[in-house]
């Protein structure tokens, strides 16, 4: 038996439904493995189709054609290291989650995902079947387990493939971002090293999908526990892992151990990875959004540039009567800061047209929110037009605390493709503007330096759409608020539960309310960013009428 086995690790970046990029990029990591002297080149979970493709892999049509690109690539890989890929497979008529094993110009094992999740983003239970737990497969003379993804979230799965002779793990994952999630990743396969007494390694995928961000950080674990290998987050890498057999165990030679960013660090690494990806895989090279003057829309305005260069972005001041001296100043200066394209165009004159053309029908009506949401709605109208002269994505930017209790204008400033900042309640806001501000990273495009003027976010928020408007008016103040949202929201909790935090009742009854009432808003808002474990979209599916609400 070899005393000496390379495994390359392929954290890199697929596009859902893209099946000849996909092999393509496979086909490329694969040259880099066979040059590095790999005996096998690994790839994440269901990494030919990309992931999630939710129903698309359901269609026969796209199953067949999959299983068409894995037979291709083990024919064209055939004289070098062995392939594992993910990807669907079809048998007795029952459709599984597999991992290939692509030897010698053949698919040579396929291994069957057996616990699939039903839960937050994911429901597999209802897409796949539930594989056998087999035992390990054999790269040369090295016999390997493969627990997928879910599958090493529980210990039957690894204990088995040690019980019957697997001499490491290698797990597939298309594991996406939340905070907190590495540190969860880790600990949970620490205990399957533990329980098994075999080295692990736990490959991830990476890049944006719709609301979600992979981010990688694939890392290797030795007997007991010790880390070997850390790859970075949010990045497409490869690594050549060498694994020594000594006595009559394997360990993994130490590799490179990458640093993790810290929270604000991870998030905001996650937005602009998920902005960067949306765009670039549903064909958007260019971005435009209106620019307030006001702390979301500074943010939004800084991922873009990031994300996709400040050369991609179009920065936008709509201002009616009601907008300050001030917010036209700190607009000007963002944008000057990033160095984007910026437009000045006031809807003073379209609102006036608006009014006077309705003021016939509204006769004896006061003036109300309605004129405050037609400014709004002009604002969305003036951003579409652009949209669509010029092809370029608009993006929207309010923030978690305002998506949950429905401050936004629907056809207004929730118009639009992608929201970065959806999953980031307002507090949290401010705190990322300080990190961008004092931060820069190799993988942001955007300029160095304080770009964020410290007046945006020193200065009350407000959407001034009228005189002194402030949005303490309408709200609670936004660390109150997003306290209370995060117990209603992110953790579940009662209205009781809110009280015994020491907040009023009748302000979590009026928060409950402001969240319910506005789900239809949500149904209809752009995509964002996921960074929560309690993400507006797949990870919470509440009702769109709704009668049902706790009693104060």
């Amino acid at each position: 038996m070899s005393d000496r086995f390379q495994i390359t690790l392929a954290q890199i970046n697929p596009t859902v439904g893209d099946l000849q990029g996909n092999a393509r990029l496979a086909k490329e990591a694969w040259g880099q493995a066979k040059a590095a002297g790999s005996d096998l080149v690994a790839f994440p979970e269901m990494f030919i189709t990309g992931y999630n493709a939710q129903d698309l892999v359901m269609k026969p049509a796209f199953q067949r054609a999959a299983i068409a690109e894995i037979e291709g690539l083990a024919q064209a890989c055939k004289e070098g290291p062995a392939l594992a890929i993910g990807g669907p497979w079809v048998e007795a008529g029952a459709l599984f989650n597999a991992y290939f094993i692509l030897n010698d110009g053949s698919i040579v094992s396929v291994v069957e995902k057996h616990h699939l999740p039903n839960q937050s983003v994911f429901d597999e239970v209802r897409i796949f079947s539930s594989g056998e737990i087999a035992g390990p497969y054999s790269v040369g003379n090295t016999r390997i387990g493969s627990p997928i993804c879910e599958d090493a979230w529980h210990p039957d799965v690894a204990e088995t493939l040690q019980e019957t002779g697997a001499e490491f793990l290698l797990v597939p994952n298309g594991s996406p971002y939340h905070r907190q999630k590495s540190e969860e990743r880790q600990n949970v396969m620490v205990a399957r090293v533990i329980e098994t007494g075999l080295p692990l390694i736990y490959l991830n995928m990476v890049g944006g999908q719709d609301d979600q961000v992979f981010d990688g950080g694939s890392f290797v674990l030795n007997p007991g526990g010790a880390l070997a290998v850390q790859m970075p987050m949010f990045e497409s890498a490869l690594a050549h892992v060498v694994l020594i057999k000594q006595g009559s165990g394997w360990s993994a030679m130490q590799g490179a151990l990458a640093s993790l960013p810290s929270s604000l660090e991870a998030d905001y690494h996650a937005m602009v990875s998920g902005l960067r990806d949306y765009c670039a895989k549903s064909g958007f090279p260019r971005v435009l959004l209106g620019l307030s003057g006001g702390v979301d829309s500074a943010l939004v305005a800084a991922i873009a540039a990031d994300a996709l260069g400040a050369e991609n972005l179009r920065a936008v001041m709509l201002p009616s009567d009601y907008t300050s001296e001030g917010s036209l100043q700190d607009a000007k200066d963002l944008a000057e800061n990033l160095k984007c394209r910026y437009d000045f165009l006031p809807i003073s004159q379209g609102q006036a047209a608006i009014q006077d053309s309705l003021a016939p029908l509204f006769e004896g009506a006061q003036p109300d929110l309605t004129e405050e949401n037609i400014q709004s709605r002009l604002r969305g109208l003036f951003l579409m037009a652009l949209s669509n002269k010029f092809g370029e994505m608009l993006l929207t930017t309010g923030n978690k605390s305002e998506v949950a209790v429905g401050y936004a204008t629907i056809y207004g400033d929730m118009a639009g493709g992608y929201n970065p900042i959806k999953d980031l309640y307002k507090t949290r806001v401010f705190g990322i503007c300080q990190w961008r501000n004092t931060h820069h990273r190799a993988w942001m495009q955007g300029p160095p330096g304080a770009i964020i003027p410290q007046t945006i976010l020193d200065k009350p928020p407000s959407a001034e759409l009228r005189p002194d408007q402030k949005d303490s008016d309408s709200l609670p103040d936004y660390p109150v608020l997003d306290a209370i949202l995060t117990l209603l929201v992110d953790e579940d909790q009662s209205i009781d539960e809110c009280v015994a935090q020491g907040f009023s009742r009748q302000e979590a009854l009026r928060v409950q309310n402001l969240l319910y009432a506005s789900e239809y808003k949500r149904f209809q808002a752009a995509p964002g960013t996921r960074l929560s474990a309690r993400g507006f979209w797949l990870d919470r599916r509440y009702p769109i009428v709704n009668a049902w609400r706790e009693k104060g």
